[in-house]
C-alpha cells in the first residue's frame, strides 16, 4: 500500500510548496536528532525527511497524486510489481507472516550500513546573504570509532557465526493452521539478522563502530543564497553502523529580516519618505546599500506619491551567476501636518501662482479608461 505522504507531514493535498517546507521546518526541530535523540524520533525524522523530498519533487509527487508511492523500491517500477502495490507476491507474505513467502531464506545483512543525513539549521542576515560567507559551525554527528575503526570488535577478536540462526540471519518456525503447515522466516532475535555475534565488543563504542562527538566544520556560504535553501556537504552526515558510509549534511539557511529592505528573489525593495517640496522640485540623495556602499538616488522633479526608482543591478547576486537583480525604491511623498506661518505664506504664494483651480471632482473612469472599483480590485489585489 502506497504511504501518505501529505499526512507523514500533516498538510492537505492542496498544499503548496511553501505550506510544505513550513510543514517541514516545524517537523525537524521537534525531531532533528541535535534536538530529540530518541531512536523512534529519529525514525521519524527520516520518514519526514523523505516525505518532503517526494512532495518536492514535481515528478514523485504527481506519481503520489496517482496513488502509486516513488520510494518504492520494486523492479516492475513506481507501482510495482505483480499488482501487489510495490513488492509483489513475496511482500504480501512478509507483511502478514513476517517472513519470506514459501519459506524461502534471503541470506544475512551486512552489519554494515550506510549512514543517515543530517540537518542543521543556519541564521543569517540579509547582508551575510548577500555577500556569501566562510563559517566554523559545530555538527554532533556519529563519526567512525578511532578505536576499533568501525569493525566493532576488542582488540584482535573477531565476529563469531551467530549459534541461534548459524549465520543464516533468520531463523525458521512452522505453525499448523486448519491452512495446513506453515512454514515462515524471520530474522534472528540474536544477531538482528546478521549472521554474526560480537562476543567482545569494542570498549568504547560497544560493538557498534561508531561513536557520537561533536565537531567543527568550515562551511562556505555561496553569496545569493536564501530562506529556505540548503547547502549540502558530502559526506559530513552520520557514519552508518559498523562504520559504514556516512550520509550527507544539509544546512539549511534561515534568513533574518532586514530593518531596511525587504527581499523579492534576487530584487531588493526599500521605501524613501520624500518631503513634499523636494518631491516637486526634485533633489538627489545618498542611499546605503548591501554591497554597493553609498549610492545616490535621483528624485526626478514633480515625483509623485508611489512612484519607484529602478536601480538595475544593485539587487542580490543570482546564484551561479555574475548577474544581481535590481534595487527598487519606492517614493512615499510626505505633505507636512503643521506649518508656521512663514511656510503657510510661502505655500499660499505658491498656489496663487500656480493659478489652481482647487479640489475637483474626476471621473471614476479617467485613469486610462480604468473604473475606480476596477483600479481598487487591483490594489488590493495586489496588480
Amino acid at each position: 500500500m502506497a504511504r501518505d505522504y501529505y499526512a507523514i507531514l500533516g498538510v492537505d493535498k492542496n498544499a503548496s510548496d511553501q505550506e510544505l517546507k513550513r510543514a517541514y521546518r516545524k517537523l525537524a526541530r521537534e525531531l532533528h536528532p541535535d534536538v530529540n535523540p530518541d531512536e523512534a524520533a529519529q525514525a521519524r525524522f527520516r520518514e519526514v525527511t523523505a516525505a518532503y523530498e517526494v512532495l518536492t519533487d514535481p515528478e514523485k509527487r504527481r506519481i503520489v497524486d496517482m496513488g502509486g508511492d516513488p520510494m518504492e523500491s520494486a523492479g516492475a517500477g513506481g507501482f510495482g510489481g505483480g499488482g501487489f502495490g510495490g513488492g509483489g507476491l513475496g511482500d504480501v507474505f512478509e507483511a502478514f507472516f513476517g517472513g519470506a513467502a514459501g519459506g524461502g531464506a534471503r541470506g544475512p545483512r551486512s552489519r554494515v550500513q550506510p549512514g543517515s543525513d543530517a540537518l542543521l539549521n543556519m541564521s543569517l542576515t540579509l547582508e551575510e546573504c548577500a555577500t556569501g560567507l566562510t563559517r566554523e559551525i559545530t555538527v554532533d554527528t556519529a563519526v567512525l570509532c578511532d578505536v576499533c575503526s568501525g569493525n566493532g570488535t576488542n582488540g584482535e577478536s573477531k565476529p563469531t557465526r551467530c549459534g541461534t540462526c548459524g549465520g543464516a540471519g533468520q531463523v525458521q518456525s512452522v505453525q499448523r493452521s486448519f491452512l495446513g503447515q506453515m512454514v515462515t522466516m524471520r530474522t534472528c532475535p540474536s544477531c538482528r539478522g546478521v549472521g554474526e555475534i560480537i562476543a567482545d565488543p569494542c570498549r568504547k563504542c560497544s560493538g557498534d563502530g561508531r561513536v557520537r562527538t561533536r565537531r567543527e566544520i568550515t562551511i562556505k556560504v555561496p553569496a545569493g543564497v536564501g530562506d529556505g535553501m540548503r547547502i549540502r556537504l558530502a559526506a559530513q552526515g552520520e557514519v552508518g553502523p559498523g562504520g559504514g558510509p556516512a550520509g550527507d549534511l544539509y544546512v539549511e539557511v534561515d534568513e533574518k529580516p532586514h530593518d531596511i529592505f525587504v527581499r523579492e528573489d534576487e530584487h531588493l525593495h526599500c521605501t524613501v519618505r520624500v518631503p513634499m517640496v523636494d518631491a516637486a522640485l526634485g533633489t538627489t540623495m545618498q542611499l546605503e546599500t548591501l554591497i554597493d556602499g553609498p549610492v545616490e538616488v535621483d528624485i526626478a522633479a514633480g515625483t509623485q506619491p508611489g512612484q519607484t526608482v529602478r536601480m538595475q543591478g544593485l539587487g542580490m547576486p543570482r546564484l551561479r551567476s555574475s548577474q544581481r537583480g535590481d534595487l527598487v525604491v519606492h517614493l512615499e511623498v510626505v505633505v507636512p501636518s503643521h506649518l508656521d506661518g512663514k511656510q503657510a505664506e510661502a505655500l499660499a504664494a505658491f498656489r496663487e501662482a500656480a493659478g489652481a483651480d482647487g479640489p475637483e471632482v474626476v471621473s471614476s473612469r479617467s485613469q486610462n479608461g480604468a473604473g475606480l472599483f476596477s483600479r481598487l480590485r487591483d490594489v488590493f489585489s495586489g496588480r
